[in-house]
């Protein structure tokens, strides 16, 4: 199974800004859309952000409307999100993964649509 290699994590203050990258190296990358999920302890895996295979369209938790920024580099094959303002309850493991579609405009958000996770990366936000 393909597995991207996740980075940026960290432990910031409340109001801090961390940039998350992951890259895969074998994957037809401009192929898939791709996504950022996070999930804290006792707590189900959710979305965070996702964005389209051509990266002309994205999609955002209510949660980090207007703090997270996601984006993509397909000649690079990574995706990153960049996390500006953040509190204290954005701490979580934050993992990418790929789903694959036909559909360039394509925004999925649901976890079943993806595959080929990370590991994940921690993030620790302290008041």
């Amino acid at each position: 199974q393909v597995r991207p290699v996740e980075s940026g994590g960290g432990s910031v203050q409340a109001g801090g800004s961390l940039r998350l990258s992951c890259k895969y190296s074998k994957l037809t990358f401009s192929m898939y859309a791709m996504g950022w999920f996070r999930q804290a302890p006792g707590k189900e895996r959710e979305f965070v952000a996702a964005i389209s295979r051509n990266g002309g369209s994205t999609d955002y938790a209510d949660s980090v409307k207007g703090r997270f920024a996601i984006s993509r580099d397909n000649g690079k094959n990574s995706v990153y999100l960049q996390m500006n303002s953040l509190k204290p309850e954005d701490t979580a493991v934050y993992l990418c993964a790929a789903c694959p579609t036909v559909y360039a405009n394509l925004v999925p958000s649901a976890v079943r649509d993806f595959d080929s996770w990370g590991q994940g990366t921690q993030v620790t936000v302290s008041t």
